[in-house]
């Protein structure tokens, strides 16, 4: 019994490693000097799938994602002869998936980076945010997830500690954005709990960094 729950749930995280794929070949967006996070979000549950890409970074294939977690610095692939291409995390798991990640071309050019959150299976609130600066201007919706619902409820956000407004649908929107909203956003929903806090960068114009050269 064990034996076929664990193959359903295996089948379960390879389709949704499939849509994620398909949103990422379809995504418009394109941000020049980052690693390419889909899905677009900064904290994720315990188990979601989640997928790293560098390739075509500065016009380049043979990139490899790298991540720090706890200190540690590795490639995201287990074995680094393997580690070029897309880093496919079908299971994400608290302690070896959150931290820091980047790209890495031969040792020479380094992208900025980006942080990850992956919660722990106790936890039942996340806060979707943009994992890249959002450009000053633009429009900026946030989302309070519960684990495992489908119904609506209201959800509470902050920045910075403070409470900026509330929504029964678990989404607020704040429309053009500036630097001042730039700071620690968190959510949380009743008798579920809070989500982590995840920092929000606010540019003044499109960010296309220029890759650094060691």
């Amino acid at each position: 019994m064990e034996v076929r729950f664990a193959t359903i749930r295996l089948l379960i995280n390879v389709l949704m490693l499939l849509v994620i794929v398909v949103e990422y070949s379809d995504s418009q967006t394109y941000y020049s000097g980052f690693p390419q996070v889909v899905p677009n979000k900064q904290q994720f549950f315990q188990s979601e799938p989640i997928m790293i890409s560098c390739e075509g970074l500065n016009g380049l294939i043979g990139w490899r994602v790298m991540k720090k977690t706890k200190g540690d610095v590795r490639t995201c692939a287990p074995l680094w002869k393997t580690s070029t291409g897309p880093c496919n995390i079908i299971n994400a798991y608290p302690s070896t998936d959150s931290g820091e990640y980047w790209c890495e071309y031969e040792e020479k050019q380094k992208s900025n980076s980006v942080n990850i959150t992956v919660s722990d299976l106790e936890s039942h609130v996340i806060l979707e945010s943009p994992v890249y600066p959002v450009i000053e201007g633009e429009n900026m919706a946030l989302h309070c997830r519960k684990k495992d619902s489908n119904s609506n409820y209201t959800a509470k956000f902050y920045k910075n500690g403070i409470s900026i407004g509330s929504s029964s649908s678990g989404n607020i929107m704040i429309p053009t954005v500036s630097k001042s909203d730039e700071g620690l956003y968190k959510c949380s929903i009743a008798d579920a709990g809070e989500s982590p806090e995840s920092w929000l960068n606010i540019k003044g114009e499109l960010y296309l960094c220029v890759l650094n050269n060691s």
